[in-house]
């Protein structure tokens, strides 16, 4: 059961128009999950299978008459339509249908809208409202306010505005609004650019988890680190980037960086506007990307995935393919490649591996060594410890015997009391 995001489950009837560009049937059955999301009820769904939406109503006359009488006998009171809309289509299909309206970024806002935690998920969801917002004002009606939860700043003042202020005036709100957004996400995009350097010089690994909304990003980040992070079986259970220490089977610690999950067809100002978020995967040393192996969808999630990273600029690290869920498949590859992993979060199969591959795909930057140090050299041990880790430490008749992971800083300066 899908918690609610209101105090009540709204019943929608689902809406799309067939140009042939994708899959979609594909895409509403993930529109419908979406609504789940969202507390939302589908009772049925209407396609039109055609070249080119109408640009008043999207539907042509006799579908519009049809989605209107399947409104009336479902007693739906919001129809969801699987493509943007424009504020005249919004308006025109609102008074055909004499319910609300709303489109698929409409629906993903509402959801990032309830599901964002920090203050930056926050004015990235405000900063995305806002520019979905802008354009439309003369449409929107009876859903203004699904779009004021992000923070309050877009939607509250496009509210005033509809009723109190002329059109220009709003709009000009809205800019202004959409300007200090940004600049607020910049400052905090340049205070994460700092730590970044910080990690970098203080020789912090990173590995990001991507994939695709409800793959078991999170589920896998609390099986490998015990983070107690979100992990549930909805869609975008997880809006800001949380980092937890990882340790691996060759000693090293890494950081590893859980963000917001995907969805096929993201519209761009939706991924610009959570650049700031997923731009933590752009600067990682290595990119598991997760996908879930039981769906049918599988092969496009990571193909989706692996586009909006490329998009967004990434591409130099190297990736590791997961594929999660095994549990829920009955047979399991006997043989995979150096970047496939095959795992199940939940039950723990496959984890040991995932973390062997991380390993040896992750530059070393560390070598295990055993140690003889010499007593009169003992301060190379603490050199040892600044930047990589004593394992085992024993103190014998001529030295300090030690298993330790030794950073390629040190090497040079303890190779010959190697055992």
């Amino acid at each position: 059961m899908h918690e609610n995001l209101s105090a009540e489950r709204e019943i929608a009837l689902l809406a799309a128009v067939d140009t042939g560009e994708y899959d979609a049937e594909a895409s509403l059955l993930e529109l419908e999950e979406l609504a789940k999301t969202a507390g939302i009820d589908s009772v049925g769904y209407l396609i039109q299978r055609k070249k080119s939406m109408d640009t008043a109503t999207c539907l042509g006359s006799g579908k519009l008459s049809e989605l209107r009488d399947l409104v009336v006998a479902h007693e739906a009171k919001l129809v969801i339509f699987d493509h943007e809309l424009s504020g005249v289509q919004l308006r025109n299909l609102e008074k055909a249908c004499d319910v609300a309206v709303i489109d698929r970024t409409m629906l993903i806002l509402d959801i990032f809208a309830h599901h964002a935690r920090s203050s930056e998920g926050r004015l990235q969801v405000e900063l995305a409202q806002s520019r979905y917002l802008l354009p439309r004002l003369l449409g929107l009606g009876k859903n203004l306010s699904r779009l004021g939860g992000g923070g309050g700043g877009a939607g509250a003042g496009a509210r005033r505005g509809a009723g109190e202020t002329k059109l220009e005036l709003d709009r000009r709100h809205i800019r202004r609004r959409i300007t200090r957004l940004e600049e607020s996400l910049e400052d905090l995009s340049r205070r994460r650019g700092l730590l970044r350097e910080k990690r970098k010089h203080d020789g912090i690994t990173t590995v990001a988890i991507v994939g695709y909304t409800n793959v078991g990003k999170s589920t896998l980040l609390n099986a490998l680190t015990d983070a107690g992070v979100l992990a549930e079986d909805k869609l975008f259970a997880t809006l800001d980037p949380t980092a937890r220490s990882l340790e691996l089977p060759d000693g090293r610690s890494v950081m590893l960086i859980d963000t917001v999950g995907l969805v096929r067809r993201l519209p761009h100002h939706l991924v610009r506007a959570f650049h700031s978020t997923l731009e933590e995967a752009l600067y990682a040393d290595l990119l598991l990307n997760v996908c879930d192996i039981s769906s049918p969808d599988a092969a496009e999630q990571i193909e989706v995935t692996q586009q909006i990273l490329t998009d967004l600029g990434a591409g130099t690290a190297p990736v590791l393919t997961v594929l999660n869920k095994c549990d829920k498949i009955s047979g399991i590859p006997l043989t995979l490649g150096d970047n496939t992993a095959i795992i199940s979060a939940i039950t723990g199969y496959g984890l040991p591996g995932l973390l062997e591959k991380i390993s040896q795909l992750l530059e070393p930057t560390q070598r295990r060594m055993s140690l003889l140090i010499p007593y009169e050299h003992g301060a190379l041990i603490g050199e040892i410890r600044r930047d990589g880790k004593v394992l085992a430490e024993n103190y014998a008749e001529n030295g300090i015997e030690i298993d330790a992971m030794v950073d390629r800083k040190v090497i040079h300066k303890v190779r010959e009391y190697e055992a």
